[in-house]
């Protein structure tokens, strides 16, 4: 359905509409809760920024970690196992154990909504990545899972004409008596106007655009978590922010960079220091499969040791590597690098948020009437370090049962149709900094190797470029974001004076076992500024 069969033709500002659910982000958890709620009966409206098919989802290159019982060996408890050993003693087992053990019916319906993997249907083909101890990661056109998955979903929306508005951004959860009425948002001529709904899903993906090197695409901007956040929910473990290590190096570069999806190693590539030499054996069993974390962090160690401003991935011996890579085959060629003859130059970039909006597990936050889904939410499956191919897992599961929730919670009574005559826009001028400034700050002092001076600057370098301002388009919103997230991010990373997972103190480089287990909760004090506090049993 087009935007305009919602907000009707022709309205001008204040244009408003009405819904059960409105879904915030069109990747695999918006999507996958869009099309189940819809199917339930309930009225749904996704927004998003871009294209429909134009978020995080598109660019997953890797997989889906999943076992389906056809790989001898390999069990969901050695996944669970596998998912625990990377998130660095902080994730929430019993998250781990229901999420995991959920996934092969939610890859199964996936492919009923016409997803296609590589291989048989019944037997389809695997990879391994880092961390995980067998071949369970199955893909679709090589390293393209993300835009299959992509694919399906919207062709499946398309096919139940959900409504779609595009080029939209939300401003503001809108509530009443504590609880959502609706959002508020600008559509693609920045007019205001208002969703009204007693439900709102969050399925933004991430902040990668914090940084100023990401594989995240512009739209990671962070807007779900700050929406969050100022309606009233908490935030955790925004401190651990993954950065995959292996990213296409062609020089200096701001903003999204081409992924070389881990997968590569998995099929036998390994890792070279500038001298040719390989320098993950004896850093962890795993060697080039250790997690993402340990290579990130390995990666960075040979960089400042050598001097030099990548580091190499030789996947030369390996068959056929433009048929089965052909994402990362095209992104070589274009920048000259041919991977079948010469090792690929790579550098870690931000990749993933492994915190987000606090919620259980059917994606319930603390303020009634507001889920949320895939990379925004913090589920406890992910802890201080992602297992790679659990993400794409995690949208799918999560997005299902927040589907279920919201269509319980609605036929239950529990949330109560708003009026077209309720709520408003938000008018409250936020703190917004200079996106450069925001991403030089992070860049120089919040990526992998952090310590106390570091972090304080940055602190306030960001403080100093922040100003008061109303958000008035889509550049206003996301900078406002990116500056709350920035806060959020330093406060946190300041806290937790240890080493754990993809958070790297340099002056407090152990880890510190007092913190086992406890995450640090982030909330919006009563200046609207990013309070920390421990947590050690954060709602999961």
């Amino acid at each position: 359905m087009d935007g305009r069969a919602v907000r009707g033709e022709g309205r001008g500002p204040g244009w408003g509409a009405e819904a059960d659910l409105v879904v915030v982000g069109s990747g695999v958890a918006g999507l996958t809760a869009a099309l189940d709620a819809a199917a339930a009966g309930l009225r749904v409206v996704v927004i998003t920024k871009d294209a429909v098919d134009d978020g995080s989802t598109r660019w997953a290159q890797g997989g889906v970690a999943v076992v389906l019982g056809d790989v001898p060996g390999d069990s969901v408890d050695a996944h669970v196992a596998d998912t625990l050993a990377a998130g660095g003693g902080l994730c929430d087992a019993a998250a781990v154990a229901s999420i995991i053990a959920d996934g092969p019916g939610a890859v199964a319906r996936l492919r009923a909504r016409g997803a296609r993997f590589d291989g048989p249907a019944g037997r389809p083909d695997r990879t391994r990545e880092g961390g995980h101890s067998a071949f369970r990661v199955v893909h679709a056109g090589g390293d393209a899972t993300g835009a299959e998955i992509e694919r399906a979903l919207v062709a499946a929306a398309t096919d139940r004409r959900l409504a779609l508005l595009t080029g939209h951004v939300a401003v503001d959860v809108l509530l009443a008596g504590g609880a959502v009425t609706g959002l508020a948002v600008l559509d693609d001529l920045c007019r205001p106007g208002v969703l009204h709904a007693p439900a709102v899903l969050l399925a933004t993906g991430g902040y990668g655009q914090l940084y100023s090197s990401t594989t995240n695409p512009g739209t990671a901007t962070g807007d779900g978590i700050a929406l969050a956040l100022r309606a009233g929910a908490s935030a955790a473990d925004l401190e651990f922010v993954q950065f995959h290590p292996t990213v296409l190096y062609t020089g200096p570069a701001v903003g999204r960079r081409p992924l070389v999806t881990e997968a590569v190693r998995g099929e036998g590539a390994v890792l070279l220091d500038r001298a040719g030499r390989r320098f993950m054996a004896g850093v962890h069993p795993l060697a080039d499969l250790a997690p993402r974390d340990v290579v990130a962090a390995a990666i960075t160690r040979t960089l400042v040791a050598s001097g030099a401003d990548c580091v190499y991935l030789d996947a030369r011996a390996l068959d056929g590597f433009a048929r089965r890579f052909p994402t990362v085959h095209a992104a070589c060629r274009a920048a000259g690098i041919d991977p079948v003859r010469e090792p690929i130059p790579v550098t870690p970039a931000a990749h993933y948020s492994c915190g987000g909006v606090v919620t259980d597990l059917a994606g319930r936050t603390a303020v009634p009437g507001l889920w949320a889904a895939g990379e925004v939410a913090r589920t406890g499956l992910h802890g201080a370090n992602r297992l790679a191919s659990n993400s794409l897992l995690e949208g799918l599961v999560m997005g299902e049962r927040a589907a279920r929730s919201v269509v319980a919670s609605v036929q239950e009574g529990h949330l109560h149709a708003t009026s077209l005559h309720e709520g408003g826009l938000a008018a409250t001028p936020w703190p917004v900094a200079t996106r450069a400034v925001v991403q030089r700050a992070m860049s120089a002092a919040a990526g992998i190797g952090r310590d106390a001076a570091g972090l304080a600057a940055a602190s306030d370098a960001v403080e100093a470029a922040t100003g008061l301002a109303e958000p008035r388009d889509r550049a206003g919103v996301e900078d406002a974001a990116l500056t709350l997230l920035a806060q959020a991010v330093l406060a946190a990373a300041g806290t937790r004076t240890e080493s754990r997972g993809c958070h790297v103190r340099t002056d407090h480089p152990e880890r510190d076992d007092l913190w086992q287990g406890e995450s640090l909760e982030v909330v919006l004090d009563a200046t609207g500024r990013p309070a920390v506090r421990a947590a050690a049993a954060v709602a999961a």
